[in-house]
């Protein structure tokens, strides 16, 4: 046991670290056993892996170069504008597979509840309005959440509130402020924009997947110079000398 401790998960008590150590030292058996039965059974030649292991490490030293040369050297500055640019000239590429809102959802208790100065807050676009809703609802809410004011699937903000919907796009497209009450709370969602399923979503709602891919292109034509760098370089120094097949 002393010599998995290094190996079990800190978070396992006593009896789950047993069982884990159980189960690890079976597996390593059936490995070695199995290890065992190969090294009887398998010819010379088929044993020799000194080939398969000497392309493991070139590949996987050339792979560290590359990350490395990345890490150091690649510029990964993206701009808003090449990002506007991109999104563009793919804006077929960013077609909503969902209803998305930007919204503010409250849960706060019936008796301290003020539905008519909530719903006037709520949608206004007045900052200090705003800074009034969320001194009242860090105050008072039992829950408040403003999505960080992001485009947010509308499933994720109306779930929140005890209301039946059957036709999601036809409720977005008629209603701003939905309400509702229990016996201990007053719940409202105030839907301050939306985006409805097949249509092109908001450039703030994919510019960070629009950045990725700029940034895995720009990795793409780096590391390719890079190479036709290395293989200049390498002809010009008479690192290599190059025959032409004979045909």
């Amino acid at each position: 046991m002393k010599e998995l401790s290094g190996y079990i998960p800190n978070y396992l008590d006593a009896n789950d670290s047993a069982l884990w150590a159980d189960d690890y030292v079976k597996k390593w058996v059936q490995r070695e056993l199995l290890l065992l039965k190969a090294e009887e059974n398998l010819k010379p030649e088929q044993k020799d892996v000194s080939k398969e292991l000497e392309e493991y490490r070139n590949s996987l030293l050339v792979y560290r170069y590359k990350n490395e040369l990345v890490k150091e050297k690649m510029d990964t500055t993206v701009s808003d504008t090449n990002i506007q640019k991109y999104f563009n000239e793919h804006r077929e590429s960013f077609i909503l597979n969902r209803n998305i809102v930007k919204a503010i959802y409250i849960k706060i208790p019936v008796q301290v509840s003020n539905p008519d100065n909530i719903k006037d807050l709520c949608m206004s676009e007045n900052k200090e309005k705003q800074a009034k809703l969320n001194e009242y609802c860090m105050s008072y809410a039992k829950a408040y959440d403003r999505f960080n004011d992001q485009w947010v699937s509308a499933d994720m903000v109306l779930r929140n509130i005890p209301v039946e919907i059957k036709d999601q796009n036809q409720f977005l497209e008629r209603n701003r402020i939905v309400e509702s009450t229990d016996m201990n709370y007053y719940y409202i969602v105030c839907i301050r924009d939306y985006k409805l399923l097949g249509q092109v979503s908001p450039i703030e709602y994919v510019q960070n997947d629009i950045r990725n891919l700029i940034l895995s292109k720009q990795k793409i034509d780096f590391l390719k110079q890079i190479e036709k760098d290395i293989y200049k370089e390498g002809l010009d120094k008479n690192k290599v000398k190059l025959f032409k097949t004979k045909k």
